[in-house]
């Protein structure tokens, strides 16, 4: 398990140069809010790309809220050979400290949060319309359930990867 930092604690430790805070989560999130000055480090890429932290430097380590990297201690101490730490509360701890958070409302909410919000207006509408109108709307929410068993199975989400074609998910140059 990897020591906790509090967010003045590391900040303290960034101010002076003595740490680099590296964030976990993935691209779309970060896009959307991240601590100002935080590299990018997906979790699912540190294993084939290895951290360089600059000697003398701590690695500072964050998500969200704190359970993704608590979750992940062992794989996060293996990727820095020298002192390593994990923000306690992440991201949203950090902002709730009252510390610098770059946010950019313009960036697409989380995908997987898009998920969440299409499957629940689909079982809401599937349950709704089989209530009001027929009870054969009921198969809407036992398709996004079975769709969302699948998913957690296999751990391919179909509504994921349509979601991502959408046209406030592309990338533009």
């Amino acid at each position: 398990m990897l020591p906790q930092l509090t967010p003045k604690d590391a900040a303290d430790l960034l101010a002076q140069g003595r740490a680099v805070l590296f964030d976990i989560r993935d691209p779309d999130e970060f896009a959307r809010r991240h601590v100002k000055g935080a590299h990018l480090r997906p979790l699912a890429t540190l294993a084939a790309d290895p951290l360089q932290v600059p000697a003398g430097q701590a690695a500072i380590f964050t998500c969200r809220s704190g359970m993704r990297t608590a979750a992940n201690c062992e794989r996060l101490a293996a990727v820095v050979s020298g002192p390593a730490y994990v923000l306690d509360g992440g991201l949203d701890g950090w902002a709730a400290a009252g510390l610098p958070v770059v946010e950019n409302r313009k960036a697409p909410l989380e995908l997987m949060r898009q998920v969440q919000i299409a499957a629940g207006g689909l079982v809401l509408a599937g349950v709704g319309l089989g209530l009001a109108v027929h009870p054969g709307f009921f198969g809407i929410a036992a398709f996004v359930g079975a769709g969302l068993t699948f998913a957690g199975v296999t751990g391919f989400c179909g509504m994921a990867r349509l979601l991502a074609l959408a046209p406030w998910n592309r990338v533009t140059a």
